[in-house]
């Protein structure tokens, strides 16, 4: 309009050009400030999708308008906040997760459909003998562990892809050991997979075996006596004329029922020291007298079996702390069983001398050896490490005839463990035995 009305003189053609330069400098002043707005809700979106990638809460400066663009960025800002406390809770329950396979003491290995290992944890990496900082996922199953037994029941449990299975079974490798396993299918976002749940139950299945050969031996042991004693006194009951053969008799019964009574009274006391209801009373001891008193007592025995009962003590020895009715019964023990298979004429001694422990830190303690050394038969190498276990004997006929029980060094170790001592048995055949017991010495006043 105004160019036509230039043209026809009725308006300066320099008015023209002014209004229309102003209107240019206003579309421009419009269009930059359109051009930081949209820069500025560009910023806030990158800034709000940087902190959606690191994990982070995204900042939530946003202006006061309440254009269409605002609104988007309002809207965009709280899903931000939704995921991101999504993905918070998700990586809480993921380190409690894995807080509680590392606690586990069973070892728990996670694998695929085609057993490939989606993960596992320690305990896993420790019964397969595996290495702590290698990454197995995705390796096949079989590279932890190539036990045949172990395998077939992987195979077994993917087969049963809807049943939870269990068994128990004794692996070679990486060591000798019982596995209670048990498997259960789980579903996963893109894959089927199992859980595979490991216990090992060597210590148990050791306890089963113990409790089974206790029970066999006890009532092997008990058989032996009362079977003499029913025997004998039913001969007596129908009557026998001979009264030396009567005697006899009489003094079988005698022998086995005070055998059956040793017997029960070192069950009942191997019982108490097991389940800790033998209250000790500790005090300071001589060595000396610990040692002379128990000689004393079996010096009958010795001289019967036609064995030298000799006592040694060395000079200047501290006193040892100890309860004073168990270490006689110690000694007693050690005494009765260097007695009894140490052939006539033999020798047996008993003495004390000085010792050491290993106290706090590695480092020695004093203590007091009592030693009972005898010329006997000797024990086999073999045999050594199982003379403690209860009713082992490596001559079970001799052992029998001679009226042991097979308890005696059972409650010595026990006993000796009460008092924080150390029990050393050694032997060669042909030569002899020598048993050391040693104990914490007194604190010198």
């Amino acid at each position: 309009m105004l160019a036509v009305l230039a043209a026809g003189g009725s308006v300066s053609p320099w008015l023209v050009v002014a209004v229309t330069a102003a209107g240019l400098a206003a579309g421009v002043l419009a269009g930059s400030g359109v051009a930081v707005d949209w820069r500025r809700h560009a910023e806030r979106i990158d800034a709000i999708a940087e902190a959606l990638e690191a994990r982070q809460p995204p900042p939530h400066l946003l202006p006061q308008s309440r254009d269409a663009i605002a609104r988007a960025e309002q809207r965009l800002l709280d899903a931000a906040d939704s995921v991101v406390s999504e993905v918070e809770s998700l990586t809480d329950q993921r380190d409690e997760f894995e807080t509680i396979l590392r606690s586990m003491t069973e070892a728990v290995v996670v694998i695929g459909s085609h057993r490939g290992v989606v993960l596992l944890n320690g305990a896993a990496r420790r019964m397969f003998a595996l290495d702590p900082e290698t990454d197995y996922a995705g390796r096949d199953f079989v590279e932890l562990c190539r036990d045949p037994l172990l395998q077939d029941f992987v195979g077994h449990a993917m087969r049963s892809a809807t049943e939870v299975v269990s068994r128990e079974f004794m692996i070679q490798n990486p060591a000798q050991r019982y596995l209670a396993a048990s498997a259960a299918p789980v579903r996963m976002s893109h894959d089927a997979a199992w859980v595979l749940v490991f216990h090992d139950v060597t210590q148990l299945k050791a306890y089963e075996t113990v409790r089974a050969d206790f029970i066999s031996n006890l009532t092997h042991e008990l058989r032996t006596p009362l079977a003499a004693l029913y025997g004998y006194a039913e001969t007596l009951m129908q009557g026998v004329e001979d009264r030396e053969t009567q005697n006899r008799f009489l003094g079988i019964i005698d022998r086995q029922a005070r055998r059956l009574a040793r017997l029960l009274d070192d069950l009942i006391s191997l019982s108490d020291l097991e389940r800790g209801n033998t209250p000790l009373n500790f005090e300071n001891l001589e060595p000396a007298s610990v040692i002379g008193e128990a000689a004393e007592l079996m010096k009958v025995a010795a001289a019967r079996e036609g064995v030298q009962l000799e006592v040694q003590c060395a000079e200047g020895l501290p006193k040892l702390v100890g309860d004073h009715d168990r270490l006689h019964q110690v000694m007693v023990n050690l005494l009765d069983n260097a007695i009894k298979y140490t052939p006539r004429g033999g020798h047996v001694t008993a003495s004390a001398k000085p010792g050491a422990l290993n106290g706090a830190g590695g480092k020695s303690a004093p203590a007091v050896a009592l030693v009972v050394a005898d010329t006997g038969e000797g024990i086999p190498e073999r045999d050594i490490p199982r003379l403690t276990e209860r009713f082992y004997r490596v001559d079970r006929a001799r052992s029998r005839e001679l009226g042991g029980t097979g308890l005696g060094l059972a409650i010595v170790k026990h006993i000796v463990q009460l008092h924080h001592g150390a029990l050393r048995i050694e032997s060669r055949v042909g030569v002899g035995t020598t048993v050391t017991v040693t104990l914490p010495a007194a604190e010198q006043q």
